[in-house]
C-alpha cells in the first residue's frame, strides 16, 4: 500500500437501490483501503432494495442494512477521482464534476426491474451483483500507479467486457 490518500470514487445510477449500492460496498470491501466510495442516484428511489441488500451479505459477507439511496446533488462539490456509471439513464445524463474525475461507463441491467418469483427475482439481483463484482476486482487489480494514469477508455474497458484485452489499459 503507498502513502497516497485513497482514490475517490463515486458511483452512479438512476435509482440508487441496488446497482450502484453493489459498486459502492464491493469496491470498499474489495478495494481495502484504497478506495473512498460513494454511490449516488440522478432520481434516488429513497430506499436501497432489500434484495441488494440480502446479496451483499448472503454472497458477499458485507453488512449493507446502513445503506441509503441518495441523489448525486449531494456530492456536487466534491472532487473525484473517478465518475463510474452503472446504468444508461444515468451515463447519458451524467452531470459535469469538478476536478476533470475520469468518467467511465460499467452498464448492467436493472435488477430492481426483474419479474418472476422471489427466487428468480434474487438470482437477478445475484447476476448483477457478480457482473459488478468481476468489475470490481479487474479495477482494483491496477497499482495506484497504473490508476492514476487512467484514461475513460480503461474504464470503459472494464465495463464492456468485465476485462482488459492486450493492449488496452493505462499507459505502462
Amino acid at each position: 500500500m503507498t502513502s497516497r490518500p485513497p482514490f475517490k470514487v463515486l458511483i452512479l445510477c438512476t435509482g440508487n437501490s441496488a446497482r450502484s449500492i453493489f459498486g459502492e460496498y464491493l469496491l470498499r470491501a474489495k478495494g481495502r483501503g484504497r478506495f473512498e466510495a460513494c454511490s449516488a442516484g440522478s432520481h434516488p428511489t429513497g430506499r436501497v432494495h432489500p434484495l441488494a441488500v440480502r446479496v451483499l451479505s448472503e454472497r458477499y459477507g458485507l453488512d449493507a442494512g446502513g445503506a441509503r439511496s441518495k441523489s448525486w446533488a449531494e456530492f456536487r462539490e466534491v472532487t473525484f477521482d473517478f465518475v463510474i456509471t452503472v446504468c444508461d439513464r444515468a451515463r447519458e445524463s451524467c452531470p459535469l464534476w469538478p476536478g476533470q474525475p475520469v468518467v467511465g461507463h460499467w452498464g448492467s441491467p436493472d435488477p430492481a426491474a426483474a419479474q418472476g418469483t422471489e427466487e428468480e427475482r434474487y438470482r437477478a439481483f445475484v447476476d448483477v451483483a457478480s457482473q459488478i463484482a468481476r468489475r470490481v476486482e479487474l479495477f482494483c487489480a491496477f497499482t495506484d500507479e497504473k490508476l492514476a494514469a487512467f484514461r475513460m477508455a480503461d474504464l470503459n474497458a472494464i465495463g464492456r467486457e468485465g476485462r482488459l484485452s492486450e493492449g488496452e489499459g493505462p499507459a505502462r
